[in-house]
């Protein structure tokens, strides 16, 4: 029998079992990292590193936290590739070169994008079709609005607009990812964020306690295509032009990252900050491939071989921890 100190550690790790596991995975992945890249530069990495790596995970970070709102509502969100893509086309041809033009446009791309999320929204939750279907037809019809919107990968990106979002000089992206992070623990104890989860777990019981699974759904859409947004304009602020086909790969990363971050696709358990967290760690996978010299043919091979080791440990793991906690 636990003693009476060690019952509410065990139950603690419990709880944030999958967040634990993914900053561990983190901690493993940079030191790797680390090593790697001394012993092929001569050096550990810097400033100008850890600023490129942040940078480039905010799209992704953004992405996944996207995927995180449906996926706790026993949902899946494949139209995300295709909002990050149409997002990122328009900020490319129209925010303009004032301080005016540059917000009102991109509060005009967010409010696109949480209008496309709830109009998948509206087709689950009313029309009661499966979300997978839904997203990846509308996915189709995002990648084809994109394409529409701009053909050729052009346009231009202010460079005042990508300095406030991924200036080169500093990792100041930090701040959004602790920005971020802040958002989702606000989130997580709103009647928003509680309802998530609730659904999630049990959409019948949730129903009898009073709430309504058909407004938390389009909630849940609305807030994925918001934040999935979000990533097309960071995308085009860091490669300062336009690309309709950009996001595409964001679709299945953002599943994987949400996957290392502990968030069960099965719904109602998980965080968005490990879903940020596992996106660093998808992050980190690329460049230590990168370092040890892989071949570009077979990076693929061994990033998804590394990804489903680490979702079969932490699998294991995370049961081994529940049947310990049920037996004491």
């Amino acid at each position: 029998m636990a003693s009476p100190r060690r019952a509410p550690l065990s139950q603690a790790l419990a709880r944030h079992l999958g967040l634990a596991l993914v900053a561990t995975l983190l901690v493993i992945a940079v030191i790797v990292y680390a090593a790697l890249y001394l012993a092929t530069q001569g050096r550990l990495p810097g400033g100008f590193e850890l600023t490129a790596s942040v940078n480039n995970t905010m799209p992704l970070a953004l992405a996944a936290l996207a995927q995180t709102m449906v996926v706790l509502t026993r949902g899946l969100d494949l139209s995300i590739g295709g909002i990050i893509d149409l997002s990122n086309a328009l900020a490319a041809l129209y925010l303009g070169t004032t301080a005016t033009s540059m917000i009102v446009a991109s509060a005009l791309i967010l409010l696109a994008g949480a209008g496309l999320g709830l109009i998948n929204g509206a087709l689950v939750a009313y029309g009661r079709l499966q979300p997978i279907l839904v997203t990846l037809a509308t996915l189709a019809i995002f990648q084809g609005l994109a394409i529409r919107v701009l053909p050729q990968p052009g346009g231009s990106v202010p460079e005042s607009y990508t300095a406030l979002l991924v200036n080169t000089g500093a990792p100041y992206a930090l701040l959004y990812v602790l920005a971020l992070m802040l958002l989702w623990t606000v989130l997580r104890r709103s009647q928003a964020g509680i309802a998530l989860l609730a659904i999630g777990n049990d959409e019948a019981a949730a129903a009898a306690n009073g709430i309504d699974p058909v407004a938390t759904k389009l909630v849940a859409y609305a807030l994925s295509g918001l934040i999935a947004a979000g990533a097309g304009l960071f995308l085009a602020a860091s490669a300062t032009a336009g690309d309709a086909t950009t996001g595409n790969g964001y679709t299945l990363t953002s599943i994987v990252a949400v996957v290392l971050g502990g968030v069960s696709l099965f719904g109602g358990r998980g965080s968005g900050i490990g879903a940020i967290l596992g996106a660093f760690v998808t992050t980190m996978i690329v460049n230590i491939l990168f370092f040890a010299h892989i071949d570009p043919l077979y990076q693929s091979f061994y990033e998804g071989a590394f990804l489903v080791i680490a979702v079969v440990l932490a699998e294991g793991i995370g049961r081994l921890v529940r049947r310990r906690r049920v037996q004491t």
